[in-house]
């Protein structure tokens, strides 16, 4: 058998019979990346670690935050107070006006505490029409809302004067802690009371010379000055504060939503007690029948004049929360901004209104609407700021869903 032979050829030929071949190398499949990259991965998680969560409220956090919350219930009690025992105010009434500058101070001054000094000049940079719609609408649908209730319920010459009046105030200091409990703006809230307090100087005359033909003149230096002292002085003194002493500031801060609350809790029902005299007047004649029940005495006092104040003067704040809100939202604002704009617009400065009438008008009435109006007024802000506290803003729901 003959022998087999075997000829290998090479794989490769040469190069020089194949000039123009080009080597191409099969692709190398994809490593998995390399220890030392996850290593560098974790230390660069060390170097910027995520923010941890924020610390769960404490026992104390919570008591104090309820206690806040029932502003209402501090409201109501005090108003029945003052109406039934008006001489358990005296003492804070006597040492008027002082007490009111100081207690108005005080509460600014909590508000401060909560708020940074670059927060609040940035406002007028970043929102101006925020601030410009918030004044607007203060100075439009209030005013109009008292002529047009005072027309439809019939009201007296006087009693009309005092709703038109209430209705051409500004804006008080209890809607920045309302807006503090209803989860608002509280920053554009506190620039809000500021410009329309000063903006009263203006307004507050001319319309009610516009509206109702008396024109009440308000010293423009002294309201100017009390607003510089209670207002802007306590909130950036509170400001300054938080940012000298930081660690002091954050163990006091827990309770000053609870102090302004029962400080504002006190100034109304003392504003109430003040004037009570007035609406028990007006009472004589559903009392006089000693034989009457309570109920009786009740449904005659409601039926007869003062029950159409007080529901003049209920009617006026829903309108302005209920209008204001309606309109923050129709223009576009976010949540937290139309709950301000509410608080801000149903909410006035009763006192100022009091102080007015009690000035230039010989008729008493004309301060009864004001001063039943720091009870009422207080009552409905705070329950409205108590439901608002418990729904969060649903702009702010939407995003946290959409990051999710």
């Amino acid at each position: 058998m003959p022998p087999i032979s075997l000829q290998l050829t090479p794989f490769i030929s040469p190069l020089i019979h194949r000039p123009n071949l080009r080597l191409h190398r099969p692709p190398i499949p994809p490593l998995s990346p390399p220890r030392s990259l996850t290593v560098r991965s974790v230390q660069q998680n060390n170097e910027h670690p995520s923010p941890s969560p924020p610390p769960k409220p404490t026992g104390l956090d919570d008591f104090l935050s309820t206690a806040a919350s029932l502003y209402p219930l501090y409201v109501t009690a005090g108003g029945i107070v003052a109406c039934l025992e008006p001489s358990t105010f005296s003492w804070f009434v006597q040492r008027g006006p002082s007490s009111y500058s100081l207690s108005l101070g005080l509460i600014m001054l909590a508000m401060g505490l909560t708020l940074e000094i670059k927060d609040l000049f940035n406002l007028f940079m970043q929102r101006p029409l925020s601030i410009l719609f918030g004044c607007v609408a203060q100075y439009t649908i209030m005013p109009a809302s008292a002529v047009l209730i005072g027309k439809l319920l019939g009201l007296s010459q006087s009693l009309l004067f005092g709703l038109v009046l209430l209705g051409c105030c500004p804006g008080g200091s209890a809607s920045n802690v309302v807006t503090l409990i209803a989860q608002g703006d509280v920053p554009l809230s506190i620039v809000m009371t500021v410009c329309t307090t000063l903006g009263a100087v203006i307004f507050t005359p001319f319309l009610t010379k516009f509206l109702v033909g008396a024109y009440i003149p308000v010293d423009a230096a002294q309201l100017s000055l009390s607003t510089l002292q209670v207002v802007v002085a306590p909130i950036l003194l509170g400001s300054c504060l938080q940012k000298a002493f930081p660690s002091l500031v954050k163990l006091v801060l827990p309770f000053a939503p609870l102090v302004a609350v029962l400080t504002s809790s006190l100034l109304a029902s003392s504003v109430f007690s003040e004037n009570v005299i007035r609406i028990k007047s007006s009472m004589v004649s559903a009392t006089l029948a000693s034989d009457a029940s309570l109920w009786t005495v009740l449904k005659s006092i409601l039926s007869g004049e003062l029950g159409v104040v007080i529901l003049s003067v209920f009617c006026l704040h829903f309108a302005g929360f209920f209008v204001g809100y309606i309109a923050a939202a129709i223009c576009g604002f976010r949540e937290r901004e139309r709950r301000t704009i509410s608080m801000q617009v149903g909410m006035q400065n009763s006192s100022l209104g009091v102080v007015l009438a009690a000035s230039h008008f010989s008729s008493a009435m004309v301060a009864l609407p004001p001063a039943i109006s720091a009870v009422i007024m207080n009552m409905m802000g705070s329950t409205l700021g108590f439901c608002w506290k418990y729904i969060q803003p649903s702009d702010e729901v939407k995003t946290s869903v959409v990051a999710k």
